[in-house]
């Protein structure tokens, strides 16, 4: 006999992880859209990432969550460009949400990969906002509650700010 609670947990580890992964790749692209030409070479100190470094680094984590669904193991290399980078790290990202949607992993569960690689690449999408505020470019803060963030889309191609904070920085107040 199959137990309805559990697949309806599943379901909704499943769909969580993808709206996760949606999360990743809409403030990958915040930091990203905009930035000065040469921004992926940006470098602040020899012991820190550039920018093209941690994008490649972030494919790694994404892609090592992506080997406990398919096996094997993943250890990317760097590409020539900034650009291709970027693609390759959304790419990995839409790989990843197809084997959330259709598979279980082996190995380890939905919870875990969300504490591991998946918070991983999260840091680092916030390295790169705060790299383009140390470049002299600053991302422009948001208040992400109200972000057009959609499962369905963990392209590069990312929806500008909903809610991009006003120059006060004001927050609504929420009533309870």
């Amino acid at each position: 006999m199959v137990n309805k609670d559990k697949i309806m947990t599943e379901k909704v580890k499943r769909a969580l992880l993808k709206h996760y992964l949606a999360a990743l790749a809409y403030r990958t692209q915040k930091a990203l859209r905009g930035a000065p030409k040469n921004f992926g070479s940006f470098s602040l100190r020899s012991d820190v990432r550039t920018p093209q470094e941690l994008v490649q680094h972030m494919t790694s984590v994404i892609g090592y969550a992506r080997t406990f669904f398919i096996g094997g193991e993943w250890h990317p290399k760097m590409l020539s460009s900034f650009d291709a980078e970027i693609d390759r790290f959304h790419d990995t990202l839409k790989d990843l949400g197809r084997c959330i949607d259709s598979k279980d992993p082996k190995g380890t569960t939905f919870e875990n990969l969300l504490q591991g690689p998946l918070s991983d690449a999260m840091t680092h999408a916030g390295q790169l906002a705060m790299l383009r505020r140390l470049a002299g470019s600053p991302v422009k803060a948001e208040n992400f509650i109200y972000a057009d963030v959609n499962p369905k889309n963990l392209s590069r191609n990312q929806p500008k700010p909903v809610a991009p904070d006003s120059p006060k920085n004001t927050r609504p107040v929420v009533k309870r």
